[in-house]
């Protein structure tokens, strides 16, 4: 099945035959891939597949052996070198930890990042309000971490990076530690969220059923490189890769379940 596709130059995130190696091990191998503005690209695939050390070179933690990586046109990385520092990139991330302050209240774990942008305090009190009504969080913004449920901790952590209004959210199994009901209720938040506010988003899962409920495309990552990018109902059951048999599986599993 064709891998990789032209990218395209209005995309805000854009790799370009991408590869980085670990002694003799590809982690990604000649891996080409771009999410477009207001584009939710879900990125699938297992444990080990590299999904988390795309998420690094993006954000730029590290660099590739080979490849470019782009952000609205402009090269950022390429091989062995970095071009534009990570704090100069505008992007958000939010991982699977979440990260979040506990010393700090929910209003101030937002307002943190602002201040580093420079954003006077009347702006930030305006966007502060403005997400957490969003995420469904208002009158909440004076607790602390510690006093939240764990969806409400996922919310927070969502808005905070929106709240940054950067080019593009970056998102590494944000979901995983949830239970499957509430798992489902963020889903469906995530993706009327991202919608609201033409967010960009990558978001990294090794759940089909997860991918297909929040991504515009899916890109199918696995053994360092893109197998299939789409939509998932499209994947062929036959095809020979284990990987794309084994999620054809999980989706009519669940199809079938009342």
């Amino acid at each position: 099945m064709p891998a990789d596709e032209e990218i395209n130059v209005s995309a805000i995130i854009a790799l370009e035959d991408v590869t980085l190696r670990y002694e003799s091990t590809a982690i990604l191998d000649s891996l080409s891939l771009d999410v477009q503005p207001g584009e939710v690209l879900a990125l699938l695939g297992p444990s080990g597949s590299g999904k988390s050390t795309l998420l690094r070179l993006i954000m730029g933690f590290m660099t590739p052996d080979q490849g470019v990586i782009r952000l609205r046109g402009q090269a950022v990385s390429k091989a062995r070198a970095v071009l534009t520092p990570p704090q100069e990139r505008n992007l958000a991330v939010v991982f699977q930890d979440l990260a979040l302050w506990p010393h700090l209240t929910v209003a101030a774990n937002l307002a943190f990042g602002l201040r580093s942008k420079g954003v006077s305090r009347d702006e930030e009190r305006r966007r502060t309000v403005r997400i957490l009504d969003r995420v469904g969080l208002a009158g909440m913004a004076e607790r602390y971490p510690g006093q939240l449920s764990g969806g409400e901790q996922q919310r927070v952590a969502i808005a905070r990076a929106l709240v940054l209004e950067p080019e593009a959210v970056l998102l590494d199994e944000p979901l995983a530690n949830l239970d499957v009901r509430l798992r489902d209720d963020l889903l469906e938040l995530f993706s009327t969220l991202f919608h609201e506010v033409g967010a960009t988003v990558l978001y990294v899962t090794h759940d089909p059923w997860e991918a297909m409920g929040i991504g515009h495309r899916v890109a199918v990552l696995d053994q360092g490189r893109i197998l299939f990018t789409g939509k998932l109902d499209s994947l062929d059951p036959e095809d020979e890769s284990p990987f794309i048999q084994s999620i054809c599986h999980h989706l009519r599993r669940q199809q079938a379940e009342p």
